[in-house]
């Protein structure tokens, strides 16, 4: 039987190459000469981001967004935090990197699926859901369905198998 399944992952190796670019732009940028300002991958999905002032944590922020888009990194999958006072008059802002389906998120695409009334099943297998169905065109309709009604969601679709 056909299957596939839906996931929502991000490329680490981007988003690491999207903050050197970042850290590049800020020690060439002349607005930001003589500034403490910085960014730094803490774990594996969280960005700490240090600024001097509130204008120039909201640059850096834009910076890091520019790149990560230009990377291929969805906006979608990255939550940009509230920034907090971190001593004297510098601002630390938390990034954080969504890697893979909450179990919110995996219950409500599941719904979707179902409420599609299309002739597939879909079960729930760790961070990811499996879609089967009995004709190719079945998948390829929930898989239309699925980029039209989760735009809040970053999804993809792999391991396609007839």
């Amino acid at each position: 039987m056909p299957s596939f399944d839906v996931v929502s992952k991000v490329e680490l190796q981007e988003v690491k190459n999207a903050l050197d670019q970042t850290s590049r732009e800020i020690g060439t940028r002349y607005d930001f000469k003589g500034s403490k300002s910085s960014v730094e991958l803490k774990e594996d999905t969280l960005i700490i981001l240090m600024a001097d002032d509130d204008m120039k944590q909201k640059a850096v922020q834009e910076i890091l967004r520019t790149k990560l888009s230009k990377r291929g990194v969805s906006l979608k999958s990255v939550e940009f935090k509230d920034p907090t006072r971190a001593g004297g008059d510098m601002l630390r802002q938390e990034i954080v990197i969504k890697q893979g389906l909450s179990d919110d998120d995996l219950k409500k695409v599941n719904k979707a699926i179902k409420e599609q009334k299309a002739k597939v099943t879909s079960q729930i297998q760790g961070n990811q859901i499996r879609v089967t169905g009995k004709k190719r065109d079945d998948l390829q309709e929930v898989i239309a369905y699925l980029r039209t009604t989760m735009k809040d969601l970053e999804l993809q679709f792999i391991n396609f198998r007839d």
